[in-house]
C-alpha cells in the first residue's frame, strides 16, 4: 500500500491499526484506551449516525438525553445487570480538586460523595427509575426513546472502534404495555438495523438470537446481527433486547391497564455504536486501503486537476467546477483538489487510501479532447469518458459501486459458511479458514464453554432465517433441533 503499511495477508491486525491511522480515521490519545476520532472518521460516523437517526424517527421513535452519571444504588436493583457490568464501571468518589503545597492538585479528601456514581456503561437504570415517573397509565404508553451517547466499558486490551474505555453509541429504551408489544419492537429494531447494515454500509449480516450464556446482562432475550470480515473472524455488528419486566420490577414501573388493574411495563432496550466503523473498514478495505460505500462516503467524488501553470489550471477549474456543481445537484459530495502544495500522483493516492469512491483527473489533453479520466475505488479501474456524460456516469457508479460492495460482501459470506457434522474437522476449520460454521449444538451452557475453551469459538446466534432441522451435536452427540452459528469473534 506504499507508505510501508503491512498487507491483509500478512498481519491482517496490524493491517487494520495501520490503516485507521494512515486513513486519518483516528489514533490513540494519552488517555489510556481512549481514542480520538479525527474529523475524516468523524465524517464517516456522522454519516451512519444520520441514516440511523431517520430510520429510528421513521418508526415512531424521538431522542432524549440522561445523564452521564448513575447512582451506585441504582445498578444493585437489578442483580444480573449488575454482575454483567461491576468489572467495567468507572466510579466518581469525590466532587472536588484542592491544591496541594507542591503547587499541582490533589483530590479534597473533604469532598467524598455520600453514594458514589457510576460513569454510564448503558442507562437502563437510569432511564428506568426516570419512567417511574413518567408512566401512570396505559395511556402513557409506548414510550419509544433513543438516546446518542457516551459510554464508559473499562477495558484493558483495547483497539481504536473496536474496543475502547469510551465510545459513541445510540440506545433505545422502549417501554410497552404488553409482553408482545415488547418482543414485536425488539424484532423490528433488529430489522432496522439489518436493513441499515446491508443498504447503507453494503455488509452482509447474520440475524438472530444470542445464547443463554451471551446475552445481554438483565435481558430475557438478546437478538444481533453478525457480520463476517475479510480474516474470518465475526464481529458483532448490534444488538437488541428483549428485557421482559425486569427493570420494571426491579424499579417499580407500574401502569394503570384500562380495566383498571395495576400491571408491571415490559421493555425493551437496543444498540450500535462506533464498532460499525471497524466492521465497516474491515467489510470492504483493501491493501490499497480504505474502500467506502457511497452511501457512507463523506467525500463521495475527488476531482483532481493535472496542469503546468497558473493559466491551464484557470481552464482545467473553470470545467471542473462546471462538472462539480451539476454532480451537487444530483446530491453527491464533491472535492475539487486544486492544492498548489501536492502534486497529482500525492493526492491520487491520498483519495485511494481514504477510500473516496470515484476520482476524476482531468488535464489539458482532456480539456482538448473533451474527455476526462474516473477512476473506481472498488475495483481500482480507470476509464475515460466524455466529458458531457460524467455527470450521468458517476451518478449510475454511485449505485453501481454501491451494490458491487454488498454483492462483494454476501460472496464473501457465502464462500466462508460451512456446514459441519464432524469435531475435529469442525477444529481444523476454525483454526485454518475461519469463517462461519453451521453446525449442530445439544443446547446446554456446558457444551457451549468446553467448545469455547477448547476451540476459541463461541456461538455468534441461533439463526432466526433457515429451517429447522434434526441433528446430533457436534461435541456431545445429544439430539438438536437446529444448527447455530460458531465463529472466533471479535
Amino acid at each position: 500500500m506504499g507508505k510501508g503499511i503491512t498487507s491483509r495477508a500478512e498481519d491482517y491486525s496490524a493491517w487494520y491499526n495501520e490503516l485507521v491511522i494512515k486513513a486519518d480515521l483516528a489514533e490513540n490519545s494519552d488517555v489510556r484506551g481512549c481514542m480520538v476520532i479525527k474529523p475524516y472518521g468523524f465524517a464517516i460516523w456522522e454519516k451512519m449516525k444520520a441514516e440511523l437517526d431517520r430510520m429510528f424517527k421513521e418508526t415512531g421513535h424521538v431522542n432524549a438525553y440522561f445523564p452521564l452519571f448513575i447512582p451506585k444504588s441504582y445498578l444493585s436493583k437489578e442483580a444480573d445487570h449488575v454482575e454483567g457490568f461491576a468489572k467495567e464501571c468507572a466510579v466518581v468518589t469525590h466532587y472536588r480538586l484542592k491544591t496541594s503545597e507542591s503547587g499541582g492538585v490533589i483530590v479534597d479528601p473533604e469532598a467524598k460523595l455520600e453514594e458514589e456514581l457510576i460513569i454510564r456503561p448503558t442507562s437502563e437504570t437510569i432511564i428506568w427509575n426516570t419512567y417511574k415517573k413518567w408512566i401512570q397509565s396505559y395511556r402513557d404508553l409506548p414510550i419509544l426513546i433513543n438516546q446518542w451517547a457516551n459510554v464508559v466499558r473499562w477495558e484493558m486490551r483495547t483497539r481504536l472502534f473496536l474496543r475502547t474505555a469510551e465510545f459513541l453509541w445510540q440506545e433505545g429504551h422502549t417501554a410497552h404495555a404488553t409482553k408482545e408489544e415488547a418482543i414485536e419492537e425488539t424484532e423490528k429494531m433488529l430489522d432496522v438495523y439489518a436493513e441499515f447494515a446491508e443498504q447503507f454500509m453494503a455488509m452482509k449480516v447474520q440475524k438472530g438470537r444470542k445464547t443463554e450464556s451471551e446475552r445481554f446482562a438483565g435481558a430475557l432475550d438478546t437478538y444481533c446481527i453478525e457480520a463476517l470480515m475479510q480474516d474470518g473472524k465475526a464481529l458483532q455488528a448490534g444488538t437488541s433486547h428483549f428485557l421482559g419486566q425486569n427493570f420494571a420490577k426491579a424499579f417499580d414501573v407500574q401502569y394503570a391497564s384500562k380495566e383498571g388493574k395495576q400491571e408491571y411495563v415490559w421493555a425493551s432496550s437496543w444498540g450500535v455504536s462506533t464498532r460499525l466503523m471497524g466492521a465497516l473498514i474491515m467489510s470492504h478495505s483493501d491493501d490499497q486501503g480504505l474502500v467506502l460505500p457511497p452511501k457512507l462516503a463523506p467525500i463521495q467524488v475527488a476531482i483532481v486537476p493535472i496542469y503546468k501553470g497558473e493559466e491551464q489550471l484557470q481552464k482545467i477549474a473553470e470545467v471542473a467546477n462546471k462538472i462539480a456543481d451539476k454532480l451537487k445537484e444530483q446530491g453527491i459530495s464533491v472535492k475539487f483538489d486544486d492544492r498548489d502544495t501536492h502534486k497529482p500522483g500525492f493526492k491520487f493516492a491520498e483519495y485511494e487510501l481514504k477510500g473516496v469512491p470515484v476520482r476524476l483527473a482531468l488535464g489539458q489533453r482532456d480539456l482538448e479532447n473533451g474527455t476526462i479520466e474516473i477512476a473506481r475505488r472498488d475495483t481500482l479501474t480507470k476509464e475515460s469518458c466524455d466529458q458531457a456524460d460524467v455527470v450521468s456516469k458517476v451518478v449510475a457508479l454511485m449505485k453501481e459501486i454501491q451494490d458491487n460492495l454488498l454483492n462483494k460482501s454476501q460472496g464473501f459470506q457465502q464462500t466462508n459458511s460451512h456446514h459441519c457434522d464432524d469435531y475435529e474437522e469442525f477444529k481444523s476449520l476454525i483454526n485454518k479458514e475461519g469463517g462461519f460454521i453451521y453446525a449442530h449444538w445439544d443446547g446446554t451452557s456446558e457444551t457451549e464453554e468446553k467448545i469455547k475453551n477448547e476451540t476459541k469459538a463461541t456461538i455468534r446466534c441461533i439463526p432466526l432465517e433457515g429451517s429447522l432441522e434434526e441433528g446430533k451435536c457436534i461435541y456431545s452427540g445429544k439430539p438438536s433441533k437446529q444448527r447455530v452459528i460458531f465463529a472466533k469473534a471479535y
